[in-house]
């Protein structure tokens, strides 16, 4: 499938022999710790269920996304800007889950098997995939907001 390259060279190879198609193997995204790290990422680890997969992604993107609206929202010096920060969070996961929704809804392409993830999981092949997906990510982006909320308000209460 794929040339690799020597160790001596480090120098970037076709995988489809045609260099517009822009896939290279290069020492970056076709190194060990690369393929490693991407590889056990909740998108692509092996095993895990389509729902399980977005509550993952969705936990993360929630817990993140809290931060940046409390301390940088339009009401960060007001009292209510913390509950404003929580609502804008939640509405912007609302938002992701509706877009993926659609994308589903849309028969999705199937991915393609590329250097850094070669096995692709069936989550992403299929609209009932997507839609797990999408609603894994909800719940878990929602609930990442609200343990974030809580984490924030009761170092607030304490300190």
């Amino acid at each position: 499938m794929a040339k690799t390259s020597s160790k001596a060279k480090q120098v970037p190879v076709y995988l489809v022999g045609d260099a517009p198609m822009g896939e290279l193997a290069t020492p970056i995204n076709a190194g060990a710790w690369s393929v490693w790290f991407i590889n056990n990422l909740p998108a692509y680890r092996p095993g895990l269920t389509a729902f399980r997969r977005g509550l993952e992604v969705g936990m993360a993107h929630g817990y993140w996304l809290l931060g940046p609206f409390i301390r940088l929202g339009p009401l960060r010096n007001e009292p209510s800007g913390a509950i404003a920060g929580l609502l804008s969070t939640v509405a912007l996961v609302l938002i992701a889950t509706v877009t993926m929704s659609l994308y589903a809804a849309t028969t999705p392409p199937s991915p393609r098997p590329i250097v850094t993830t070669p096995n692709i999981p069936d989550t992403f092949t299929s609209t009932k995939g997507w839609d797990n997906f999408a609603f894994g990510f909800f719940i878990g982006g929602v609930g990442g907001a609200v343990v974030a909320f809580a984490f924030l308000l009761g170092l607030s209460l304490f300190g």
